[in-house]
């Protein structure tokens, strides 16, 4: 019979908070699934960069965003804006921030084991 095993982002089993924004992150199956929110104003290069110690955001992403409207810009200058609905793969090398005064929400299945840890 094959294991079964459930948690709930609402209750994460770790939050890391950053100015304008926190993740919230559950360990199961052998993985990390992170739910991200991100206030209007944040900006990585602002905010999370000095946790991170790197010019850009390292963390691969696979994300799927619930709200709010984002810009990723690659280290080749390359920009994803993205918004609701949207399936997003961001590889290492990129700086993002929020668009707009709606906050964004990601659930990230890529970055979250370490994003933002102290």
């Amino acid at each position: 019979m094959a294991n079964a095993e459930k948690k709930n982002l609402d209750s994460p089993d770790e939050t890391r908070k950053f100015e304008h924004g926190q993740i919230q992150v559950v360990n199961i199956g052998g993985g990390t699934v992170g739910r991200a929110t991100f206030q209007p104003g944040w900006r990585w290069s602002t905010h999370v960069k000095p946790i991170a110690g790197t010019d850009l955001c390292q963390a691969p992403h696979f994300m799927y965003q619930t709200s709010g409207r984002m810009v990723a810009k690659m280290a080749d200058e390359t920009e994803v804006e993205s918004g609701p609905g949207d399936v997003v793969i961001l590889g290492p090398g990129h700086d993002a921030w929020v668009v707009g005064n709606e906050p964004v929400v990601v659930i990230d299945w890529g970055g979250a084991a370490n994003y933002a840890k102290r």
